[in-house]
């Protein structure tokens, strides 16, 4: 007899006749031998409907007082589908977060869980009741017995958790499309469903489609070996299989506070190849990279920054033994590109001297204090960056050769780590190269002017942001220095949550003044659109595809940032959608079926 954990979604238990059909499916999953623990969110609109009666009494609501109000959705679903079970004859019991044992930190509205008591849950599954448990609530101890909200989400990290705690055969997701489709079935209904996906490339694409599963489940799935699947609530399609690697023994205590911080990884056999002031318009990266990936050379990190005027920065890098076919290609296609600039300060730089240096781990998201870790536990040790290139599972840095042993020996006593490892991404010839495409229409771009190129400036500026709370997601670092007063400088830009942006501006433009650095500029008229698939690694030519797709619709590129698994590209917002439609018509993502999203 299995155990298994079901969560349904707001829209599948938004009416009295869906949450009867939901008392179906599980008494289904009953009558052929299984236990059941079905954790649910609030009925359809409920939650925004309570914010929204909170705000028409309060301007600013007190987040105590929010955590009682919200909590309450969830509530009457609970009740209302143990009343739906009993009624066709099958025994189940409702519970509260608290009831059930969630015990969270003391942060309302956006708690996360340190352990589960599951000793009641254990008594009423033994004496053959469905549990029902109300999903996105937790308690902050069992002696202040105060209600905490896990934030939006929080649904399936509670089910996912409970899966963990409880050890279960298997923790299944209900939602509103049939499983996780290549991108949003909203902007293009041909998305195409995966029957698989890893929990890293899961991880990578955050922002998919209708944000059918949310990356903190996905981080516990990861972390604990909880076998994962996402299926329609309408249908008995298998859905999506999330598979992680096996879960290595972890106390189930701070369940969702284990270090963010898995693993530090290095490549010592790498060099950096990097173009300055090339035009900044629509075909370039595609054309550099094309004529890239013609030469049969497999790009690692690749980075665009923003700089003041008509001209850009890219930099990437190559494995040592193919330097010089890299180089040769960019000395090549300079001259075309120069005579769209000042051919006097065009140029390309070639460092043979060069190692990358990474973190990784899927705890990183939502914690802003990492990256800001990472570049602090560097400049203590004297190392300078030279590059910066992340996504949501990992931070890389590019640093002097000489430098990698000791920073690789740093940031093993600063996370915790036993060892360090070359990277690996196990992929085969038949691995899809590109999975998914995603679109972040959220996000905001700051940029800061004439940085000091030393250590310690990177973790400065970050600290300063993780302190306030901000968490940070694309990372650039120009390649262009300039002299100001025989010191040299670099631009930084990255982006943020849009609603953290003119706080982050605030405080960085404060900081900018004190170190004597130039100007803050905030740009919140930008979208992000990234593909994402382990297959990438070994198939040169991915991003050039992606770049060609942009360039033939003449969408400008803004940023670049790349993991082993990603490419994530910069535009403006009023192009982000036709950025996503395009993208995944080059990779030809697209099945023959239409997905519509219930309302």
């Amino acid at each position: 007899m299995a155990l298994i954990v079901q969560k349904y979604g707001g829209t599948s238990v938004g009416s009295v006749e869906r949450i009867q059909a939901v008392a179906d499916r599980v008494s289904k999953t009953i009558q052929i031998g299984n236990s059941v623990v079905v954790v649910v969110s609030a009925m359809g609109k409920t939650t925004d409907g309570l914010v929204k009666l909170a705000h028409d009494i309060s301007k600013n609501p007190n987040r105590r007082e929010m955590d009682m109000l919200l909590s309450t959705g969830e509530q009457v679903t609970i009740a209302l589908l143990s009343m739906a079970l009993q009624e066709i004859g099958q025994p189940a019991i409702s519970m509260t977060g608290a009831q059930v044992g969630i015990v969270t930190e003391a942060h309302h509205s956006r708690a996360r869980i340190l352990h589960i008591e599951t000793q009641r849950l254990k008594k009423h599954l033994n004496a053959g009741k469905v549990v029902v448990v109300a999903g996105f609530q937790g308690i902050s101890s069992t002696e202040d017995l105060e209600i905490t909200t896990l934030g939006r989400g929080g649904s399936d990290t509670s089910a996912v958790a409970l899966a963990a705690a409880l050890k279960a055969d298997v923790c299944e997701i209900y939602t509103d499309v049939p499983g996780i489709l290549t991108t949003d079935p909203r902007i293009v209904p041909e998305a195409q469903l995966m029957t698989e996906i890893t929990s890293d490339e899961m991880l990578e694409l955050a922002s998919l489609g209708a944000k059918v599963l949310h990356p903190r489940a996905v981080e516990i799935a990861r972390n604990y070996g909880v076998p994962l699947v996402v299926r329609s609530s309408w249908t008995d399609q298998p859905g999506t299989y999330v598979t992680s690697p096996q879960g290595r023994e972890r106390e189930l205590v701070n369940l969702e506070l284990a270090r963010p911080v898995d693993a530090i990884e290095f490549d010592l056999d790498q060099g950096k190849v990097s173009l300055l002031r090339i035009p900044d318009r629509p075909g370039v990266a595609a054309r550099l990279f094309n004529e890239i990936a013609d030469q049969d050379v497999d790009v690692d990190l690749i980075i665009q920054s923003i700089h003041e005027g008509n001209s850009n920065d890219i930099a990437f890098t190559v494995n040592m033994p193919i330097l010089n076919r890299a180089e040769a290609v960019a000395s090549a296609i300079a001259p075309a590109l120069r005579n769209h600039v000042d051919a006097d300060e065009a140029e390309v730089l070639v460092e043979k001297n060069t190692a990358k240096v990474s973190i990784a781990g899927a705890g990183m998201i939502g914690r802003p204090g990492v990256a800001a870790k990472m570049f602090q536990t560097l400049a203590d040790a004297g190392v300078n960056i030279q590059m910066i290139s992340t996504s949501e599972v990992k931070v890389s840095c590019v640093v002097d050769a000489e430098d990698c042993d000791r920073s690789i020996s740093a940031l093993c006593n600063a996370f915790e780590i036993n060892s360090s490892h070359t990277a690996i991404v196990n992929t085969s010839p038949e691995t899809p190269g590109v999975r998914g495409v995603a679109l972040d229409m959220n996000q905001a771009r700051l940029a800061i002017r004439q940085v000091a190129d030393k250590p310690g400036m990177a973790a400065k500026l970050f600290g300063l942001l993780a302190e306030k709370n901000i968490s940070i997601d694309m990372i650039i670092q120009s390649q262009r220095c300039r002299l100001v007063n025989g010191e040299a400088r670099r631009d930084i830009a990255f982006t943020v949550a849009k609603i953290d942006a003119v706080n982050a501006q605030e405080k960085l433009t404060q900081v900018a003044r004190e170190m004597g650095w130039g100007e803050v500029i905030l740009d919140n008229d930008i979208a992000k659109v990234s593909i994402v698939g382990s297959g990438m690694v070994g198939h040169p030519g991915i991003a050039a595809k992606m770049f060609t797709a942009l360039a033939a619709e003449k969408i400008n590129i803004q940023m670049i940032a790349t993991s082993e698994i990603k490419v994530s590209c910069v535009v403006s917002q009023n192009e982000g959608v036709k950025a996503l439609q395009v993208i995944h018509a080059a990779f030809e993502l697209a099945g023959n079926e239409k997905f519509v999203v219930p309302a």
